[in-house]
């Protein structure tokens, strides 16, 4: 499946700013289940400061601006080939040990009620306690936008039992580590069947399991990630995965718009030559 992907991430301050430095993790890498055709990152304005790879293996562009400046806006876009390997991505490779995703963040540290969650998790091996994990947290925590925000930890989305995908990656995050399995946040894009439009990224999360490496596992919609699916970034939790971070000087307050666009290209192509 070819998939067209359009990312504008706006801010609007209230105040004009002097300067702002902008990390951004909106790259996608070509990888087992996605082949990057065409990709572009640009922000107005902007100076580029440094590109690299981080310590999870994400791409990230630092870029800054100065002078009065009342909107920034990020616009990434490009193509990308996707295929299903029921969400399995392979051996672990990169920097960071294996180990290292066995260690819990502010985001993901197990609590009380996490610990509660894994009692009822059972499976004859890790690949099926994992599933048997995604399928308890999407009926223990309802998806509803608005309920949490990015510091909202495991622990505050199943008491409130609300929030987004964010938050049923964290909680999985939490449970898998309160399991002894190591298992890290990502962030990408997911097709919607019914609707090109969206607000946000998505995020969902992977469990390292033996014989198998990395396996995608998404508790908001309750399946392992397909063709349907990119991967941008991962890590620990949403800090070292956010699409979008840094700073600025000026005076506070600022209004945030994010609108996300993924389509079926050829589906897209055969409606407009029909």
């Amino acid at each position: 499946m070819k998939l067209k992907i359009s990312h504008v991430t706006e801010y609007r301050y209230d105040e004009p700013s002097a300067f702002s430095l902008q990390r951004l993790r909106l790259t996608p890498p070509s990888g087992p289940g996605q082949k990057v055709l065409n990709w572009s990152l640009h922000v107005e304005g902007a100076k580029p400061e440094v590109e690299y790879d981080d310590q999870f293996g994400n791409h990230v562009n630092l870029v800054s601006l100065e002078g009065e400046q009342q909107v920034t806006r990020i616009v990434a876009e490009g193509e990308v080939e996707t295929e299903d390997l029921n969400g399995v991505t392979g051996p672990h490779t990169g920097f960071c040990p294996l180990w290292l995703f066995l260690r819990d963040t502010p985001r993901t540290k197990p609590g009380k009620l996490v610990k509660e969650l894994i009692k009822g998790v059972s499976g004859d091996n890790e690949l099926g306690r994992m599933h048997a994990l995604m399928n308890t947290i999407h009926e223990t925590v309802d998806y509803q936008p608005g309920t949490s925000d990015v510091e909202t930890t495991a622990e505050q989305a199943l008491e409130k039992k609300t929030g987004v995908c964010q938050d049923h990656a964290h909680i999985f995050v939490a449970a898998a580590h309160a399991l002894g399995v190591p298992a890290r946040y990502v962030s990408g894009y997911l097709m919607m069947e019914e609707k090109i439009e969206q607000a946000a990224t998505h995020a969902w999360a992977e469990a390292h399991i033996p014989g198998l490496g990395w396996v995608g596992f998404d508790p908001a919609n309750k399946i392992c990630p397909d063709e349907r699916y990119v991967r941008i970034a991962s890590g620990l939790c949403y800090k070292d995965a956010a699409p979008v971070s840094g700073m600025r000087i000026g005076m506070p307050g600022e209004k945030l718009q994010v609108i996300v666009k993924v389509a079926d290209q050829e589906q897209s192509q055969s409606q407009s030559q029909s």
